[in-house]
């Protein structure tokens, strides 16, 4: 997977290196509100987490250039159920509301047309997650149903929205 440049950002594959700053976020339990897993407890938990990260997810490190910092991540995964590819994203919430999600969520979109010719992308959001929803919308989804996600162990259901955007 190739480096994305953008204006204040480096999309790159996530490396063990990045544990330190990946823990900073998936350990702050204000961001991981409403994502699918539960909070990581140790640095242990993000390298765990890195080493197992596969190919076809596509996952990237978010790097703030002038601080050369891991902000955040995201992924363009394939997802069967609906035959088109997932955007997901998370942030350290010092870098909220800075525009780095938007940013970077147009570059791995434009990154996946380019080079994996995808022309059918998904997301979604947790209702109560107003940011996200302004986030898509900025990327060009479209509103397409309501439903529900749970977290991965089952804990926690929530009322979410689901998107999709068709790119010619």
């Amino acid at each position: 997977m190739k480096v994305i440049e953008t204006e204040r950002l480096l999309l790159r594959p996530l490396t063990a290196n990045d544990a330190n700053d990946v823990f900073e976020w998936v350990s702050d339990p204000v961001v991981n509100t409403y994502m699918p897993y539960n909070l990581y407890t140790s640095v242990k938990d993000a390298e765990t987490w890195i080493s197992s990260i596969k190919g076809d997810n596509h996952v990237f490190a978010f790097v703030l250039k002038k601080e050369n910092k891991v902000i955040g991540s995201g992924s363009i995964c394939f997802q069967s159920d609906s035959n088109a590819y997932e955007l997901g994203y998370n942030l350290n919430k010092n870098y909220w509301n800075k525009g780095y999600t938007s940013e970077a969520s147009l570059a791995m979109i434009q990154w996946a047309y380019e080079e994996l010719g995808v022309r059918d992308f998904v997301a979604n959001h947790a209702n109560a997650n107003v940011a996200s929803a302004k986030i898509l919308l900025k990327c060009g989804f479209k509103f397409s149903h309501y439903g529900q996600y749970s977290k991965y162990d089952g804990s926690e259901t929530f009322d979410a929205s689901y998107y999709f955007m068709h790119k010619e």
